[in-house]
């Protein structure tokens, strides 16, 4: 097994330089990017979830948002179709991530707040589905889970700044999650698996003679990078003992993913399902679905012109008709999602009582490629849900503040989340 990728730290070393042991060459880009099924068997209290749906073109702020601030708000047009669940989400307004900008370009800083501008090449940081699925994803056959409806690109990443290719096919996803493999493919998963763990054992010797030659600073990054590896390792060990572990049945067939590649909201509503019923068989708790944005004709009756140009609208009227029609269907369709986890009972309560559920995006006026003002929909989780939050549309609430609310909601007790200032205020805990 040879692998020959290559990693430095700040120029500190030739870029070269590998550990190195029984033919193995060990680099930070190879093991950033293993995932793999794995974790202890699920908790005997309903576990906390967070799934986090993203969109690339945004939502118009004037159609979304309430005029009124609170719980008892007149529902908008987009939020009409949820008014039996307004009392379970909380619309958030005047929000955005600090430093961030670019237009388009900031999506890869939709769930990591890293500082992005249009020019500078910044290095991307955690994702906070993926900080949640380290530190807390070991009890499920999946970590986490990162969807897509059409293409690989996906707003989840890895620690080193590594985006985390989307699943976009249901029909794929349901096999992993359901349909047993073959003994031939167990097989392979439990060498993969096993290969994994042996390589800090080949490196060993390597790992020591190089930390002879680092300084201080250095030997700090390789002491932190030898860590994360070292959780892999566990995380594989894990991922063993998942292969012969029988999966969840599901009394459905396997979908059919949709053909046409125009219709957003007909995929939307399938991997929407999907994770639905990821979380009610407990084979993840971490979900990104990335709706992102197509450029075709939606099929929605009154709509003739591609999203994407839709989207960028340029306050044409026309153009801002059918945009609202395409919108109030993807919100509309984000509402019955929660529906469904409301009905999926769990304990003493739901699904939804204990998953917190993201509706954002990057852009929060796509006309305008305008970062600010993000559109931002928080349901479930626990929360005493606020109604409308409305912050400053000048001077935005940071929306980092959020991550760290649902952060600690739930289960893990972040004091900070990139350039966050604290919690959200408003956004409180029932339980």
């Amino acid at each position: 097994m040879n692998r020959h990728v290559h990693f430095d730290f700040h120029r500190a070393l030739p870029r070269r330089t590998m550990l190195k042991g029984s033919g193995v060459a060990l680099s930070v880009p190879w093991l950033s990017a293993m995932h793999a099924a794995f974790g202890d068997t699920a908790a005997a209290t309903p576990p906390r979830r967070f799934v986090a749906m993203t969109l690339s073109l945004g939502l118009v702020g004037d159609n979304l948002n309430p005029a009124t601030t609170g719980r008892a708000y007149a529902p908008s047009r987009y939020l009409e179709p949820l008014r039996d669940l307004q009392e379970r989400f909380t619309v958030v307004s005047g929000a955005s991530h600090p430093h961030v900008s670019g237009g388009h370009r900031a999506e890869a800083s939709l769930l990591t707040a890293a500082p992005m501008t249009a020019s500078a090449q910044t290095k991307n940081t955690v994702s906070i589905d993926q900080l949640l699925a380290k530190h807390l994803g070991g009890a499920t056959r999946f970590p986490s889970l990162v969807l897509g409806l059409a293409g690989s690109n996906s707003p989840s990443y890895t620690e080193q700044g590594s985006m985390i290719p989307a699943e976009d096919s249901p029909a794929r996803l349901f096999t992993r999650l359901f349909v047993a493999d073959s003994p031939a493919e167990q097989k392979r998963q439990a060498e993969r698996a096993r290969q994994g763990q042996s390589i800090m054992d080949l490196v060993a010797d390597d790992t020591k003679a190089l930390e002879r030659e680092l300084g201080a600073g250095d030997r700090s990054r390789l002491d932190a990078y030898l860590t994360s590896v070292r959780d892999l390792e566990k995380r594989l060990v894990a991922s063993e003992s998942w292969v012969k572990k029988p999966k969840p049945k599901v009394d459905i067939t396997k979908p059919v993913d949709i053909g046409n590649p125009n219709d957003f909201v007909g995929r939307q509503r399938l991997m929407s399902d999907m994770v639905r019923l990821a979380f009610t068989t407990d084979s993840s708790r971490f979900v990104t679905l990335h709706l992102g944005g197509g450029g075709g004709v939606v099929p929605i009756e009154g709509v003739d012109e591609g999203y994407h140009s839709l989207s960028h609208h340029g306050r044409d009227e026309e153009k801002l008709v059918q945009l609202a029609l395409v919108e109030r269907e993807i919100v509309a369709a984000w509402g019955d999602f929660l529906r469904g986890l409301l009905a999926a009972e769990e304990g003493a309560g739901s699904v939804l009582d204990r998953t917190s559920v993201l509706l954002t995006s990057n852009l929060g006026n796509a006309s305008s490629h305008d970062n600010r003002n993000m559109p931002v929909l928080l349901a479930g989780g626990g929360f005493k849900h606020a109604g409308h939050l409305a912050f400053d549309q000048q001077k935005n609430h940071p929306l980092p503040n959020l991550f760290v609310s649902v952060l600690r909601q739930t289960g893990l007790e972040a004091e900070a989340f990139a350039t966050s200032t604290g919690t959200m205020p408003g956004l409180e805990p029932t339980t």
